[in-house]
Order: structure tokens, then sequence, then C-alpha cells
């Protein structure tokens, strides 16, 4: 299986966690074949809304999601 990453943001309730004020207005930038272009598109949202500190962007390793026993090895 390839190491697919998502990376998404959007407005949370508290900007030291990750709990979204709305999952409807949830940012999908895409899912990635690699953690750098994952990287790099989580960049570019991130920038995007650096002055908003409500906003947080995430990358979201889907590979450890969909065969966790892969990552502890």
């Amino acid at each position: 299986m390839s190491k697919m990453h998502l990376v998404m943001g959007g407005r949370v309730t508290d900007p030291q966690t990750l709990e979204f004020q709305d999952l409807d207005k949830v940012d999908l930038v895409g899912v990635f074949p690699d953690y750098a272009s994952a990287e790099k598109a989580w960049r570019g949202a991130a920038q995007r809304t650096v002055d908003d500190a409500e906003m947080r962007y995430v990358i979201v390793h889907l590979h450890r999601l969909l065969e966790p026993e892969l990552s502890a090895a």
C-alpha cells in the first residue's frame, strides 16, 4: 500500500486542539502519495490562513489508519 496522506483544515474551537467547529466546512485540500507532497500542500494552505489563529491545517497519515499494525514497526 502506498503511504497516503490527507491534508485538511478548518476553524477549530480552541487553537490548542484539533476540535473543528463545523465539520461541514472542513477544507479537504487533498490526498497525496507521499509526505513531501502532503507537506507542500499543507504549507500552502496554512500560509493562506496564517493570520487567523482559529484556522488549523493538519496532515493525516491515512496509511497508519488503514493498517495500524504496520506503523508500530
